[in-house]
């Protein structure tokens, strides 16, 4: 039974609870003491408390939390000054389509009840303005009794698709008064939820009388993963059609050793009809760019007139400050759609179309070509094998090996794709999607773990090195909450994305390419992370540079894993790769 409420911050609480919200990551703060006291006291550790280091850090663990749920979980940020640490992660969550509820807090927004100087630089006028480009919905109630409406209002906005951040912001002084009378959640909690958004039965039979004619299509897709019906019914209409499947790895949305997956492949320049599904830049999907060329000129992937079916939300969360759809692309049939629903009926009007139509030796010829491409693959992870430090593509090898016979999960960075290229990623739990910019990967790799701390699986990060150092402090809070992770450095001791960059201006201005280093290197002294996640409690080893003895430390830092559950860390030690020349 539900206690009694006595404090405005109370109500909150109970309505993290009624819906469901399990944890919530926060850094203290004083404009929400009175939450934090409920927290502890009258919500008695539910929903439990994720002690993070940094604000950003609190919303990156919900952000990977809800990639692998699809449930949001709070991020509590102290107002002004943690709202502003916590904008990137916020800023990646709305790019990667993912539920999180950010509360925060302000105030007393009355004058006569704040403290002298401090709480006056740390209140703003409008607080979610600092947020509101890149959030689906904010709001400030200015009563306790608006606090119900206003949080299930929150919820629904979050979680219909397309998925995204909302924040709410609670007046500390709303908080911690005494409530005059009873406040009911109960109407707001019990409300129906929106139900997904289907496609116009019309465009889907347009859609379908274009695909059943081609001979060569192809499906490009990007977030259709995120449902794991989703996933199944992407495979069988590529079954169906003899299609071409390119993952561009939002989620993953098809198993990486299906005989039609031909991601990393040229299929495109073939291809007779495109199919977009849950693709965020279509754009971006389609074309190519010459990164050497000093005109960095774009060209199309496809043959000119090749009609293009696009099936998605994309058009739903677009953003008037950020211009992530990227570059407009043009398309024969575009259709607004929650994929769940319009893929069956739309696999069923196809089948229609086709009849009796003998796919099967296109679906040979595909193979054929997936083949090849994972057996390029194959050798090119073989080259330079016994280099020191190891390639890219031995590190993955040596940590597949190791893992490849558990219920494993990688979490955000891919090691320059060799991990989706030589391991066995068969449905989207094995990976909740690409990682984002540096000083996430961390915290989202954090909110993996946590979604699945106290099952079986192991939860895998290949971390990058710049990365982590950005939020150390994460590796605290994994130790401190009980996460268990397993963590192998992915540590080439550089900022190598961007030294990639400047080895092309160098290429481009004939500037000497040796001095493309300074400023991006991370080393002199290089960051010792094994002794710093051992100072956090963590098990670690390295620096690692030998790649024969990489995989026999991997699997004991796996049994750590498995026996304490606890994290362990891996610091290995990869070479930096060389970007091709232009011609």
């Amino acid at each position: 039974m539900r206690r009694s409420p006595r404090f405005g911050s109370d109500v909150i609480v109970d309505l993290l609870q009624a819906f469901g919200i399990e944890y919530v990551a926060l850094n203290p703060g004083a404009t929400y003491r009175g939450l934090h006291d409920s927290l502890v006291n009258y919500g008695q550790g539910k929903p439990e408390i994720i002690l993070c280091t940094h604000e950003k850090v609190a919303v990156n663990v919900a952000h990977g939390y809800a990639k692998v749920t699809g449930r949001p979980m709070g991020a509590i940020v102290h107002d002004v000054v943690g709202l502003l640490h916590g904008t990137m992660g916020i800023y990646y969550a709305h790019l990667d389509r993912v539920p999180v509820m950010v509360v925060g807090a302000t105030g007393p927004m009355d004058r006569r009840r704040r403290r002298p100087a401090i709480d006056w630089i740390h209140t703003a006028q409008v607080q979610g303005e600092a947020v509101r480009n890149f959030t689906k919905w904010d709001d400030q109630p200015f009563t306790v009794a608006d606090f119900p409406a206003s949080f299930a209002r929150a919820y629904r906005i979050a979680t219909t698709e397309p998925a995204g951040p909302v924040y709410l912001c609670y007046d500390a002084g709303l908080q911690e008064d005494e409530l005059a009378a009873p406040v009911a959640i109960d109407d707001v909690v019990a409300a129906a939820r929106p139900s997904p958004v289907q496609a116009d039965p019309a465009a889907l039979v347009a859609a379908a009388d274009l695909i059943a004619r081609a001979q060569r299509p192809v499906i490009v897709t990007e977030f259709t993963g995120r449902h794991p019906q989703s996933f199944a019914q992407l495979s069988g209409l590529a079954e169906e059609l003899a299609a071409a499947v390119i993952d561009l790895g939002g989620r993953v949305n098809m198993a990486n050793r299906h005989p039609l997956n031909l991601t990393g492949g040229d299929v495109l320049k073939d291809a007779d009809l495109v199919l977009a599904l849950d693709v965020g830049d279509l754009h971006r999907a389609l074309n190519e760019l010459d990164r050497d060329s000093r005109e960095r000129a774009k060209r199309s992937r496809l043959a000119p007139g090749t009609p293009i079916v696009d099936i998605g939300l994309s058009e739903l969360r677009q953003s008037k400050w950020a211009e992530d759809l990227g570059d407009f692309q043009p398309v024969a049939l575009s259709i607004v759609a929650d994929t769940r629903l319009a893929l069956p009926p739309l696999r069923a009007l196809v089948r229609e179309r086709l009849g009796t139509r003998d796919r099967g030796p296109r679906r040979k010829q595909l193979g054929a070509m997936h083949q090849g491409v994972r057996e390029r693959w194959a050798r090119e992870a073989r080259e330079d094998w016994d280099a020191s430090p190891m390639t890219a593509g031995r590190l993955a090898s040596e940590i597949w090996s190791v893992i490849k016979d558990e219920d494993w999960v990688l979490t955000s960075n891919t090691l320059e794709d060799w991990a989706l290229r030589l391991w066995d990623v068969d449905s989207p739990k094995r990976h909740p999607g690409r990682s984002f910019g540096t000083g996430t990967q961390i915290g989202v790799s954090l909110g993996v773990g946590l979604a699945y701390r106290g099952s079986d699986t192991l939860v895998v990060d290949v971390q990058p090195d710049g990365d982590l150092l950005y939020d150390p402090g994460a590796l605290w809070t994994a130790a401190n909450s009980r996460i268990p992770l397993l963590v192998v450095m992915y540590n080439n001791r550089a900022y190598y994305n961007d030294w990639e960059h400047q080895i092309r201006v160098a290429r481009h201005r004939g500037t000497p390419e040796d001095n493309a280093r300074v400023g991006q290197e991370i080393d002199d002294p290089a960051p010792d992370f094994a002794g710093l996640a051992r100072s956090f409690g963590w098990y670690a080893e390295g620096p690692i540079v030998d790649p024969a003895q990489a995989g026999v430390a991997i699997q004991r830092a796996m049994q750590h894993v498995r026996e304490k559950r606890m994290p362990a860390l891996v610091d290995t030690i990869v070479r930096r790769r060389q970007p091709k020349r232009f011609r």
